[in-house]
């Protein structure tokens, strides 16, 4: 079965794959140039994460999405498993948000100009200034009543297991006194681990647990902290029991 699925990934999946690929992207950039940028900077991408997942014909479940409140905005923090988070969150949190991504994501081909059209935010480490000048792309996107995704790791795991969590996502949700709502991926790492027969997609459930919203306990250096710890238990709680516990992440 497992050689049928990598004849099927081979030779339908990734023609097909390839072909929506540029479709969303161009739609996506054309879009945001003659219309609603936050409408078309979401609905094309999401859509085209559903139908990776049904394509591969990936189980999804999702709970938690009773604690999410209509018109919030919410700063959301993810683990990073690997390549299929962004499936996974994109298709089926059914929230419009802007993704904050390693700025090196930029020269992908063709998906590097649609997420700057639908201006996701690129982080740029290089230096403060390149820093600050990102986190002030975020803070316009929040003012306007968008909410933001981020993987606080900055780095997909190399085992599963979680690593530490940065604290940039933390103290931005502190500056703008915003909720920060945690999320836990299950199954990301078994469909796609990093390193390890990168070329095939592995069969197996995907899950997205949507933890409840972590309100600001004052503002400050000990609500960035607090934020943080909780953000990392909520998500721990939630992981499958082979990947609980922390490891070191040498990327990170």
């Amino acid at each position: 079965m497992k050689y049928l699925y990598r004849l099927y990934q081979l030779l339908i999946f990734l023609p097909i794959f390839i072909v929506i690929s540029l479709v969303t992207s161009f739609l996506t950039v054309i879009g945001c140039l003659i219309g609603n940028g936050h409408f078309w900077g979401y609905y094309p991408g999401k859509y085209w994460s559903r139908l990776i997942v049904w394509l591969l014909w990936l189980p999804v479940k999702v709970e938690g999405r009773e604690n999410l409140e209509k018109g919030q905005s919410y700063v959301f923090v993810a683990n990073h498993q690997g390549a299929f988070d962004i499936f996974l969150i994109y298709g089926f949190l059914n929230r419009n948000f802007k993704w904050m991504m390693k700025k090196s994501l930029r020269k992908i081909p063709l998906a590097g100009i649609a997420c700057e059209c639908a201006h996701h935010i690129f982080v740029d480490k290089s230096g403060p200034s390149k820093i600050r000048k990102t986190y002030e792309q975020a803070r316009e996107v929040l003012k306007e009543g968008m909410s933001v995704v981020v993987f606080p790791e900055g780095a997909r795991t190399f085992t599963g297991h979680m690593g530490v969590f940065r604290r940039g996502a933390f103290k931005l949700a502190d500056e703008l006194q915003l909720p920060v709502c945690p999320l836990t991926i299950n199954g990301s790492f078994n469909v796609k681990p990093r390193m390890h027969d990168i070329y095939w997609v592995f069969w197996h459930p995907l899950k997205l647990t949507i933890h409840k919203p972590l309100p600001p306990h004052g503002q400050g250096p000990d609500n960035v902290a607090y934020l943080r710890d909780e953000s990392y238990k909520a998500i721990m709680s939630s992981l499958d029991k082979e990947y609980q516990g922390y490891v070191e992440n040498p990327d990170q």
